[in-house]
Order: C-alpha cells, then sequence, then structure tokens
C-alpha cells in the first residue's frame, strides 16, 4: 500500500465524515499513552483527550515542545513495550528532527512512535504565510526521517485506517515510527470546552497598555493572538505597524528575537511581548538572555495558562513562576502583576529604567469572537521593520 505516496487512503465502507469522530479515531489508535503540543486542526482530538484523561501524567502530558513530547514517548516506550502516540501540528517537525534520527530511528535505538500531525498549509489549500513552506515539506520531511505515514482526509473510511494500523502495528514491532497526517476538515469541529482561570485582565487590554508604554521603540510579538491583537490596536489607533515585528511562525523564538536586536540596537528600548507557551517551548533562551544581560531589553510575558491560539489546552506554566525563572536565569529585574494598576506602574519603570527585565502579566483566558488576522504580508511586515529600526 503506498503510504508514502503522499495521496489521500480511500477504501470500500463507511466515510469517515459519516461515521469518525475524535473520540473514535482514539480508540482505533488503541494506544494508553499521549504527549504532544496542541494544534486547531486536532482540537477536538486534544479536546477529547482532556475529557479522558484530564493531564493524568500516566495517560497525556501536554509537552514544552514537540521534541520534549517525543522523548517522553521514548521513555513511556522504554518502560513498557508499549506504542505512544504523539500528537502535534506539522510546523513542529522541525522540533522532532533530531530525536527522530538520533534516537527513535531504527538505525539507533528503534523506539516505535505513532505521530499524529495536523497538516497546515496543505498545497492547495488557503492558510496563513507561516504554514506555506512547512505545509509543502511537511510529508517531505516524513520520508527524510524514515517515518512511514499516510494522509486522512474527510474522505477517508474507518476500514481502511483500521488497515493502515495493522500496517504500521508491523512496522512497530520492527522498531519503526509511522504517522498519521491529518488534513483540514477530518475531525468535526465540536465547541471547545478549553480551560479557565482566575484572572481579571484581558489580554488584549494588556496588550494595549504594553504599546502605549512602548510608544515609538521597536516592539517584537509572538506568534498567535497576541500578534493579531497588537495589530487589530495599531489599525484602531490609525498607527503605522512599522514599529512591530509580527513573529507569525517559529514559535518560541520571540524573546531570542528581540534579544539578537537589543544587543545591536544598544541606544533603543526593545520591548518582546511573548506567550507562556511559546515561552515554555525553548525555556532555555532566558539562560542566554540572562547571560548576555542586554541593558535595554524588556520581555513581557502574557501568561494564562493555556494553549488559547489552539484551543485552550491547559499548559505547564499555570503552576510556574515565570518571574522567578527568569530571576534565576539572570535577568536583572522580574516581577509578576495580576492588576492593571501594577502592570502599569511596572511599564513606566521598564520605560524609564535600564537593565533585562520580566514582567510576568497573569490574564483570563479568552478573546474577541471577532478578532482578525494581520492585513500585511510576513515579508511586507519584515521590511518595513528593518527600515524603521534602521533609522533609529
Amino acid at each position: 500500500m503506498g503510504y508514502r505516496s503522499g495521496s489521500e487512503i480511500r477504501f470500500c465502507g463507511y466515510r469517515w465524515s459519516e461515521f469518525m469522530k475524535a473520540g473514535k479515531l482514539i480508540d482505533l489508535l488503541g494506544a494508553d499513552f499521549y504527549t504532544g503540543v496542541p494544534d486547531s486542526l486536532l482540537a477536538p482530538f486534544c479536546d477529547c483527550l482532556m475529557k479522558r484523561y484530564g493531564t493524568d501524567p500516566a495517560h497525556h502530558i501536554v509537552a514544552a515542545n514537540e521534541g520534549n513530547a517525543a522523548a517522553i514517548a521514548a521513555g513511556y516506550h522504554l518502560a513498557t513495550g508499549k506504542i505512544p502516540v504523539v500528537y502535534m501540528q506539522n510546523s513542529g517537525e522541525g522540533n522532532i528532527v533530531n530525536p527522530a534520527a538520533s534516537l527513535l530511528h531504527e538505525k539507533v535505538y528503534a523506539i516505535p512512535v505513532l505521530f499524529v500531525i495536523g497538516w497546515r498549509g496543505e498545497p492547495g489549500i488557503q492558510d496563513e504565510p507561516q504554514h506555506t513552506y512547512q505545509g509543502a515539506v511537511t510529508c517531505r520531511l516524513l520520508e527524510d526521517l524514515g517515518i512511514e505515514y499516510a494522509v486522512v482526509g474527510p474522505q477517508t473510511q474507518e476500514g481502511q485506517l483500521h488497515l493502515v494500523m495493522q500496517r504500521f502495528r508491523q512496522l512497530f514491532s520492527e522498531g519503526i515510527c509511522a504517522a498519521l497526517v491529518v488534513r483540514r476538515g477530518v475531525l468535526e469541529q465540536e465547541q471547545q470546552a478549553g480551560d479557565q482561570n482566575a484572572y481579571q485582565m484581558e489580554r488584549e487590554e494588556a496588550i494595549r497598555r504594553i504599546a502605549k508604554a512602548a510608544g515609538a521603540d521597536p516592539v517584537i510579538v509572538t506568534t498567535g493572538k497576541a500578534g493579531r491583537e497588537l495589530f487589530e490596536i495599531r489599525t484602531a489607533n490609525r498607527q503605522g505597524h512599522q514599529t512591530d515585528f509580527l513573529t507569525v511562525g517559529s514559535m518560541g523564538h520571540c524573546s531570542s528575537i528581540a534579544l539578537g536586536i537589543a544587543i545591536h540596537k544598544p541606544d533603543t528600548k526593545i520591548w518582546c511581548v511573548d506567550g507562556d507557551g511559546a515561552m515554555l517551548m525553548h525555556m532555555g533562551a532566558l539562560a542566554v538572555a540572562g547571560a548576555a544581560s542586554p541593558q535595554n531589553l524588556v520581555h513581557i510575558v502574557i501568561n494564562n495558562g493555556v494553549h488559547e491560539s489552539v484551543g485552550g489546552m491547559v499548559n505547564a506554566a499555570r503552576d510556574l513562576e515565570l518571574a522567578a525563572v527568569a530571576g534565576t536565569c539572570g535577568y536583572r529585574y522580574a516581577v509578576c502583576v495580576e492588576r492593571y494598576e501594577d502592570l502599569d506602574a511596572e511599564l513606566e519603570r521598564a520605560r524609564t529604567g535600564a537593565g533585562l527585565r520580566m514582567i510576568e502579566v497573569k490574564c483570563a483566558v479568552g478573546s474577541r469572537k471577532d478578532l482578525g488576522r494581520p492585513g500585511v504580508g510576513a515579508r511586507e511586515n519584515k521590511e518595513a521593520f528593518m527600515r524603521y529600526v534602521k533609522g533609529l
């Protein structure tokens, strides 16, 4: 069977759209341990996992990044001999390259893992710019890593998926990894329960106050809703967008981009608006920033304890004191705020003071239902930002 062909699998029997839901897919996988990073296309799948297992680490761990998930999965297999499932968006393939090639691969330890991958940016399907190239090379990367795969589409039928899983189980017995690449529209979009917290500040209002405090200084903002909100705030204020670098992709690297800018623009205040899930993804960046210790970088982390942009699944930041972590990593000043008046006071201190600092902003979960997306392309944003920074 042509599992590596990239074509949608079909077979005689019931159509997926008439018969299958996220819970049925989980049943067909036949696993009792899942770990990964949530994805919008897999939101019903992730929501079902939360309803079944919550964050019981014996059955389900929301990982910091996809490589972290692959390593956790390897540990599960070493301890039990069973097959773990790692779920992820295809943008996370880069994070699994090292463990897939040097840990899981059949020529190394031969540790079998089943990946469930949401296919953003599939060729021919309209999507956001950060997914375009990643979508085009999704299946090619799996081939290069020696991971067998089957593409699951809206017309995929349950009988065919049973056959695919039979084939995959044979591969697993040989120490070979496999993946289901899930196209848009496969899983029925159900109402996401998400997760809540006790904080009162709204992220968009917090970002509005940050933008006001930053004034004409450059702002580097992380991927997801934070960047979308900043874009709309600028538009509502009839401001240009040249002061802002919208990190629409490369989740977890916003603060490192800001660090690189801050070091090479030492006379300009640089503001970084980061997210809790993004910061967790590459937390080592905190130690690197602390060691470099630029005097002009303000690192603001919006922490609502969930991956809100992809369905609201809880993450580990909820139980962490991120400001305390930053202090341990060498940040000169780090503080956590839960009220607007405290946020305003800390923003004023950051505006007028010097030294690497973090402001952790505890926010409620939620956003406007009519929140739009940036109206400028990624290259257009980059070029306008570079022209602006060059003149500072």
